[in-house]
């Protein structure tokens, strides 16, 4: 991935977890690296292409000067998450935060935070046999649309499936999302678990019925698992309702603690699923 870099901008401005530094402020050095493609706007020596770094050293300045933040970790995080939301092009940043004048009462150059934050891609798996379900989804896939931090959301068909593991209920409907994120995955599912309260979901009977049920599925090349979380999601090699709107988004799409596309995994389906 090409990059821009910008080294050592100079800003005085007011953070610092003393009240000192809050009122008389002090001197800060920022650097950012921003990755995104440059090829087209080399090739045709056009701007609108790239991203102009003019534009991005003011974002920072507004940024440094319009807000009083105790941790300079505070002050990466959000530099990054305004960029990355405000600039389209860009993929991903990294940015460093000096701080020469830390008040530790020791010689010392500076003081630095360092920071990473880019734009995941997510498939999650939606259904809802409950009430409106068609509504229930479509509501869903709107919360998603609306949050700054998601983008380049895009929702399969929604396919009328049979229920998984407790049969005596209704019908699900079902699609999959695929999606660009900031979140981190336990910030994604605090999310997803939100919309699913915004729709009454109550967990009464394992695999029973719901009113909106919202699974991440992949996670980048991620894999993880903990009390909260496995990625990739556990069932969905086994799953027809995940594994067939998932090919309908992405069938190149890779599982990888399988090493398998979407596609070969629903063809590996038992035939009776699919």
């Amino acid at each position: 991935m090409d990059s821009i870099k910008i080294e050592n901008l100079e800003i005085f401005s007011n953070h610092g977890v003393l009240k000192e530094e809050n009122v008389l402020g002090q001197k800060f050095l920022i650097s950012a690296e921003i990755f995104l493609d440059t090829q087209k706007a080399g090739k045709n020596d056009d701007l609108t292409l790239s991203v102009d770094y003019s534009k991005i050293c003011h974002k920072i300045k507004n940024i440094m000067e319009n807000n009083t933040f105790k941790l300079i970790e505070t002050v990466a995080e959000k530099i990054s998450e305004e960029i990355l939301t405000e600039f389209e092009n860009i993929d991903e940043i990294k940015i460093e935060v000096k701080k020469p004048w830390a008040p530790i009462l020791l010689p010392l150059e500076y003081v630095s935070v360092k920071s990473n934050r880019k734009w995941h891609k997510v498939y999650l798996s939606m259904g809802s046999n409950i009430g409106d379900k068609q509504k229930y989804l479509s509501d869903a896939i709107a919360e998603l649309q609306s949050s700054r931090l998601c983008k380049s959301v895009k929702s399969s068909n929604f396919t009328l499936t049979k229920p998984v593991g407790y049969t005596e209920q209704d019908d699900f409907l079902n699609c999959c999302v695929e999606m660009k994120t900031l979140l981190s995955p336990h910030d994604l599912l605090e999310f997803t678990s939100s919309i699913e309260a915004k729709a009454k979901r109550e967990r009464k009977i394992h695999w029973g019925p719901r009113t909106l049920d919202i699974d991440i599925i992949l996670y980048d090349d991620l894999i993880m698992s903990d009390d909260k979380l496995t990625i990739p999601h556990i069932e969905m090699a086994n799953r027809k309702f995940v594994l067939q709107p998932l090919c309908e988004l992405n069938p190149y799409a890779i599982n990888p603690a399988l090493n398998m596309t979407a596609i070969e995994l629903y063809k590996s389906l038992p035939e009776m699923l699919i």
